[in-house]
């Protein structure tokens, strides 16, 4: 049930203007709101455990101090920083119903989200090209990735998703918002926004899809490239156990990429905005519920190094004790 609010609008020549909008959630399942409070709680309280971990031990551990674990530890803390951007509103959706959320702070999320994701997927494709040269160039690696290196891609990374983003999310804020003011997703999209316009949306969402496009694709086309040299190499290796261990390293990240590129292509690459909105909301949750809740399972599972770290930084807990 739609709980009662007071209506916020703003006259606006002929028509008004929306000052808060109304985050629908999943209405069909609301019924088992306190379920499903529990269960994405665990969910999202396990992912930041996770992932807190991860820059923990890379931090703590002077054997994982390098150009690899630096992008993994900057890739886990996005993921915090994502999931936490949408996470508890969603938690306080199930417990309570739809939520409100005024104009700014809606446009505040989904600046935050959208962000955070274009340069989560630059930073995959930084680290393939990582894995590239720590595969194919050996002997060149500690030369090519040095701290400089590694530090000037990852500011270029933000740098990018902060400008791709801030252009579109600037665009779409300026549309015109007169009503209705339910959006039918459990936080600030800008697909549901755009649907919710009274303006001509048609020069937005092919902005919106163009910069998805480029997001994805430069980032899947440098993986591909990576990659493929990565395959050429390893396949040329004279050992099993050296191409067992070779591919061992590169399989966490084609699993963590194959998750995110999936329901990331679903949701945005499309050229009309309103298409799919409902079936948007569950490949939603796979990105910001399920790939943050797996990736340090799988980062950390296949990695002896990570266990060792783990396991040395328990010890020392239990020591201080």
């Amino acid at each position: 049930m739609m709980p009662q609010r007071k209506e916020m609008t703003t006259e606006m020549g002929n028509g008004t203007m929306v000052q808060e909008f109304t985050l629908e959630g999943f209405p069909a399942v609301q019924h088992l709101g306190k379920v499903l409070f529990m269960v994405h709680l665990l969910a999202y309280l396990a992912s930041l455990t996770g992932n807190v971990v991860i820059v923990t031990i890379t931090c703590a551990d002077s054997l994982l101090q390098t150009p690899m674990y630096f992008f993994l530890s900057i890739f886990s803390f996005t993921e915090c920083c994502v999931t936490s951007s949408v996470i508890p509103k969603l938690l306080v959706i199930f417990l309570l119903g739809p939520q409100t959320i005024s104009f700014p702070a809606c446009f505040i999320q989904a600046f935050v989200f959208l962000f955070l994701g274009a340069a989560g997927f630059f930073l995959m494709a930084v680290m393939s090209v990582d894995r590239y040269v720590a595969i194919c160039k050996p002997l060149h690696y500690p030369t090519i990735m040095n701290p400089r290196t590694g530090l000037l891609l990852v500011t270029a990374c933000f740098s990018l998703g902060l400008t791709l983003i801030t252009v579109l999310v600037v665009k779409v804020s300026q549309l015109s918002f007169c009503g209705p003011h339910v959006i039918p997703h459990f936080f600030c999209d800008l697909g549901p926004l755009i649907h919710l316009s009274c303006s001509d949306t048609t020069s937005v969402e092919t902005l919106t899809f163009v910069l998805a496009l480029c997001i994805l694709l430069t980032s899947l086309i440098i993986t591909i490239i990576a990659y493929s040299n990565i395959v050429v190499t390893i396949i040329c290796l004279p050992s099993a156990k050296e191409r067992r261990k070779a591919f061992s390293t590169c399989s966490s990240h084609l699993i963590v990429l194959s998750l995110m590129y999936g329901s990331c292509v679903f949701i945005y690459v499309k050229p009309k905005q309103t298409n799919r909105l409902e079936s948007n909301r569950g490949a939603a949750l796979v990105t910001t519920v399920v790939t943050p809740l797996l990736n340090p399972v799988i980062y950390t599972l296949r990695n002896k190094q990570v266990h060792q770290s783990l396991r040395e930084m328990m010890c020392r807990i239990k020591i201080s004790k």
